[in-house]
């Protein structure tokens, strides 16, 4: 889940090539659209999503941030306990049989680098895989497959507190962050290769920041992450993040030889002004941009927009960072220097229990509005499964509250033609008509 929705302007290595990326393999049971959840939360902690694993530090001058921190202030020992302890009780079967009774057909698993390529002199603690294949193996029975998201590397790949570590971005610093991340790719690419029929596409990184990386040196990446992936598992498809650049610095980017590679990309409409000033109509009316958006990048590679939410508002509990308020009400410092609008307050924005009717409706607009998008492009993973406190982030939450939809295809408010092309989707609803 990022923090930031910063679009760079710097542009990628172009290639000679226009055309999309041959993509030879269906997503698995799935078929052509992904429609999906992240298992967030799990193997890399993120402090809104558990709230409780943190709470211990809440007020003190201890600043326990992220898992780093959570580890480093533990001890290996404790740390492997209470993570032991969480593993064994955050995603449970009933979760993933739940997940296929909704109608989804993926899951993507967010896990660090410190599961695969582990440095003695960090704090992180391993034991993930027992659980991770416990998980495949849950996913696998109950009808859905899988994809396994490299969602933190040495050095941090984005300052983000989901990357494992909070702070700067020292990822490019090292040759050996990079090797590290090859050696986690590789450990990924061998658990794909394990479950063939369920796992089948693993991404090799996740959100890069443009603004603090060389993307030159993150395409090196990628292509050095292709030819270690293959050796190990050459029918699975490889997910690349767009690195928070716009779909036209994708065009033209490919790479002779490449198959089955998709994109990923992000959109959330509370971490920058422009959309989270919006009011619901404009919120609804944004996602036509989103939907030409994912539409662009899908003619350069596949795409799927592996993160959204249902959230207008940044309230979630320590959504900014341990500790850190919210733009929407002025608790956290930002460019307006006080609440969205005069008189905004977070109070019920994350419980469905103080949502009115308007509300709810609205939430059910939004969800639809959203997945019409998203499925202009490859389709989609909701962030997240299921959260300590905050709804709008719930997916489970809100499909059993009739906020989503379920099956997500029974839309009410929305429905877009596919007619004879599968790529050429025009979306019909309220506020969007092509």
């Amino acid at each position: 889940m990022k923090i930031l929705n910063i679009v760079g302007t710097v542009l990628l290595v172009s290639f000679a090539y226009s055309t999309p990326v041959t993509r030879t393999k269906r997503f698995g049971k799935g078929g052509d659209v992904i429609r999906g959840v992240n298992l967030g939360g799990m193997f890399v902690l993120e402090p809104w999503i558990t709230p409780s694993l943190f709470e211990q530090w809440n007020g003190s001058n201890r600043k326990v941030v992220d898992e780093w921190t959570f580890c480093s202030e533990l001890g290996k020992n404790e740390c492997t306990r209470r993570l032991q302890q969480h593993w064994s009780s955050w995603v449970t079967e009933s979760d993933i049989k739940t997940l296929a009774s909704l109608g989804l057909n993926h899951v993507r698993i967010p896990i660090g680098h410190w599961a695969f390529a582990p440095d003695p002199a960090e704090p992180y603690v391993q034991g993930q895989l027992p659980y991770l294949e416990r998980i495949i193996r849950w996913i696998g029975k109950h009808g859905l497959n899988a994809v396994i998201d490299l969602h933190g590397v040495p050095g941090s790949q984005n300052g983000f507190d989901n990357s494992g570590r909070f702070g700067g971005i020292e990822w490019q610093t090292s040759q050996q962050n990079i090797d590290r991340s090859i050696q986690a790719v590789e450990g990924i690419a061998r658990v794909a290769a394990a479950y063939p029929t369920i796992v089948d596409a693993v991404q090799v990184l996740n959100e890069p920041a443009n603004w603090g990386l060389s993307v030159d040196q993150v395409i090196e990446f990628y292509k050095r992450a292709y030819t270690s992936f293959r050796k190990i598992a050459p029918n699975a498809i490889m997910v690349v993040h767009d690195a928070f650049l716009s779909p036209t610095d994708w065009h033209k980017f490919n790479v002779p030889g490449w198959e089955n590679v998709i994109l990923d990309t992000h959109n959330y409409h509370v971490f920058v002004k422009d959309r989270l000033v919006l009011s619901r109509d404009q919120h609804l009316h944004a996602t036509c941009d989103d939907a030409r958006n994912v539409r662009s990048f899908n003619t350069q590679l596949w795409t799927v927009t592996g993160e959204w939410s249902l959230a207008t508002t940044d309230c979630a509990k320590w959504l900014n960072g341990m500790e850190k308020g919210a733009r929407w009400d002025g608790s956290l410092p930002w460019e307006m220097n006080g609440p969205v609008y005069g008189g905004a307050t977070c109070s019920g924005q994350n419980s469905i229990d103080a949502w009115d009717h308007d509300t709810r409706e609205f939430f059910r607009q939004f969800a639809e509005a959203q997945m019409d998008a998203y499925e202009a492009g490859s389709g989609w993973f909701f962030w997240n499964f299921k959260t300590e406190g905050a709804d709008d982030w719930n997916y489970i939450k809100l499909a059993l509250n009739k906020l989503i939809p379920v099956p997500p295809t029974n839309r009410i408010y929305s429905k877009y033609s596919l007619g004879s092309d599968r790529w050429n989707i025009k979306l019909n609803s309220t506020w969007c008509h092509e």
